[in-house]
């Protein structure tokens, strides 16, 4: 049965720095959408938080159109599927991957929802995680960009973060030394104790960038996604033929005057490589890197961890806690009720 009323989030104005509460505007309103041919009705189970979201809000040129003002915010989820129009395979009922954005209920076209087929050792949520784009994320930045070798010595930046924590087990499994950064002691316990990282660092430390020399030395793939002055600090400290994968730059996505890199020159002597990329790229190569992705978590070889955020109405205050550090693992948010939710 449907309900009178649904809420989503909109894009009230371009935030010029952090999110704020005028950032998002929540709307209730008279429910009225259905389904057209080749379109289903859904309902909305969880979003995914991704860093990437606040470079949406930008008007800017980039590999995917920006937020608009006043439209629903962008975001991957699960759904359950309500209703379905004529001429579609999905039919009521059935769990999808797809882009509902911030909002409650919403009607998208078939071919943009993925049916789940969840593989043994799998549960749905992890369709957002080391089975969706993030895992993708990972299997590819690390495999076909930062070409990994058994012996490397990799360095991963947001290590504890949804992508960094899975290049740490990813690297593990391919045999390199693998060295996490992230924002906390129980972050690095984290890495080190479950995750099995070789060396974990605080970079909040005070003797982060000694001990890093002094335990480290040189490196030889660095997997990067917060940019800024710990980038530049690793452009100093590359091997000849050192990769680096630039996935990110959280550090930098609230700043209007993002920060520069002064020690890029290393790149020239040390015959070194500076590669950003866009996952989408690889999406006809997805199946094989999920089932790859699967049996290492049927294997117990890879884990995963999720923080849930419960209620649609905090995904902004969830958004807020991927730029202040305070996730560990894949952020979600839980958007339908006890009540309502699939059994997923």
């Amino acid at each position: 049965m449907a309900p009178a009323h649904y809420t989503r989030l909109v894009l009230q104005e371009r935030p010029k720095g952090d999110i704020d509460a005028n950032t998002f505007r929540r709307e209730t309103i008279p429910f009225d959408l259905k389904p057209g041919s080749c379109q289903v009705l859904v309902r909305t189970e969880y979003v995914s938080i991704d860093a990437a979201m606040r470079s949406w809000l930008r008007d800017v040129r980039s590999y995917i159109p920006p937020v608009q003002i006043g439209d629903v915010m962008r975001a991957d989820g699960l759904a359950t599927v309500i209703e379905a129009g004529v001429d579609c395979k999905l039919k009521p009922g059935d769990i999808v991957r797809c882009t509902p954005g911030w909002a409650e209920y919403a009607v998208l076209d078939e071919k943009t929802c993925q049916a789940l087929k969840v593989p043994p050792g799998a549960e749905p949520l992890d369709f957002l995680g080391p089975l969706g784009i993030t895992g993708m994320t990972a299997y590819f930045g690390l495999h076909d960009v930062g070409k990994i070798k058994p012996g490397d010595t990799l360095v991963v930046s947001g290590a504890a973060g949804a992508t960094g924590s899975l290049v740490c087990q990813l690297a593990k499994i391919h045999g390199a030394k693998v060295v996490a950064i992230a924002g906390s002691e129980d972050k690095c316990k984290w890495l080190t104790d479950e995750l099995g990282v070789d060396v974990a660092f605080n970079y909040k430390s005070r003797t982060f960038y000694s001990d890093f020399k002094k335990r480290i030395g040189y490196i030889d793939l660095f997997f990067d996604n917060v940019g800024g002055s710990l980038l530049n600090f690793m452009l100093t400290r590359l091997n000849k033929g050192a990769r680096i994968v630039l996935c990110g730059a959280i550090s930098d996505y609230n700043s209007d005057k993002p920060t520069g890199l002064s020690a890029y020159s290393n790149l020239i002597s040390q015959r070194a490589s500076l590669q950003g990329f866009i996952v989408f790229d690889y999406a006809s190569r997805y199946r094989e890197a999920r089932q790859e992705m699967a049996e290492w978590l049927a294997s117990g070889k890879l884990k995963r961890r999720f923080q849930v955020v419960e209620g649609l109405e905090n995904a902004p205050k969830a958004l807020l806690m991927l730029y202040s550090g305070g996730n560990t693992g894949k952020l979600v948010v839980r958007v339908s009720s006890p009540r309502t939710q699939a059994k997923l």
